[in-house]
């Protein structure tokens, strides 16, 4: 509906076509809205002028807002940014806001590298790698270990490839559809994929942190007669990381339950929706 188009002019739906209408005097400079279109004349330059400096207003604090995020200032309190205190406190509801802080550069195996030494940087860090240690790279022993010894402490992946070597068995392969080796079945998918939905700093000093990421897991078999169907879970996943020879790197880990949503009314999409969507859609580098 324009300006001029509001129901209060003369003719049907209008409050002008009444003859009896009662007239009012107003004080000089007003002008009567509902008036005949031929008395309102004098209204239409002021209501034009203060559309007009509406429009201005909202341009410049549209603006001003989209400047905050450029002024340069992010590094210089990084608690502040986060909304979280340096004991790993939340200071605020929006925790877990993109800080403007640009992603890593680097990568090690395909793997992003090179976190800043900062909350932000763990926060970086722990979610790219909860990334590579939920996908389907982990259920192959040679990308395993390659994952782990870019991801863990020296120490603790020389402990830990032994232990997961023995819990990626043959058996727990197979219960998954895959063969001894990891490999999927021919004519289906095997899916592995973890999305970070937010990160929270459990501690954090300047050579550890505790970072906890809350997650959305998918995996399953996709394909004709998958009997392990792709299904979605709910975690949170804490690391433990050190700044060690110039990036964080996890020196222990756990996983918890949820916390899960309720259940959408989205139906579940065939076996052939959810292969095609792995297959086009590419995961992201996280970054606070």
């Amino acid at each position: 509906m324009s300006l001029g188009d509001d129901g209060y002019g003369g003719g049907p739906g209008g409050y002008g076509g009444d003859a009896h209408l009662t007239r009012t005097r107003l004080p000089e400079g007003e002008v009567d809205p509902y008036a005949a279109p031929g008395r309102r004349g004098a209204g239409r330059p002021r209501r034009s002028l203060v559309t007009v400096v509406g429009v201005v207003l909202l341009l410049l604090a549209a603006i001003a807002f989209a400047n905050r995020g450029g002024s340069g200032s992010s590094g210089s309190d990084d608690s502040a940014t986060n909304g979280t205190s340096k004991s790993g406190k939340s200071g605020s509801s929006s925790a877990t806001a993109p800080s403007g802080v640009k992603p890593v550069g680097g990568k090690n195996g395909g793997i992003p590298a090179g976190f800043a030494h900062t909350e932000q940087g763990a926060q970086s860090a722990a979610s790219n790698y909860a990334v590579a240690l939920g996908g389907d790279g982990m259920f192959r022993a040679d990308s395993r270990h390659a994952i782990v010894d870019t991801v863990y402490a020296p120490d603790a992946a020389s402990q830990l490839k032994g232990p997961q070597d023995q819990a990626y068995s043959a058996d727990f392969l197979k219960k998954l559809g895959l063969d001894a080796s990891g490999n999927s079945p021919k004519g289906k998918t095997f899916i592995s994929r973890t999305v970070p939905i937010g990160t929270k700093v459990v501690d954090y000093s300047s050579d550890n942190a505790k970072v906890s990421v809350w997650y959305l897991g998918l995996i399953g078999m996709a394909g004709s007669g998958s009997t392990d169907p792709v299904r979605s879970d709910w975690k949170t996943w804490t690391f433990d990381l050190k700044w060690m020879d110039g990036d964080w790197k996890v020196t222990a880990a756990s996983q918890t339950n949820g916390p899960a949503p309720v259940q959408g009314d989205v139906p579940a999409a065939s076996s052939d929706e959810i292969t095609k969507a792995v297959q086009e859609y590419g995961g992201f580098t996280y970054a606070r």
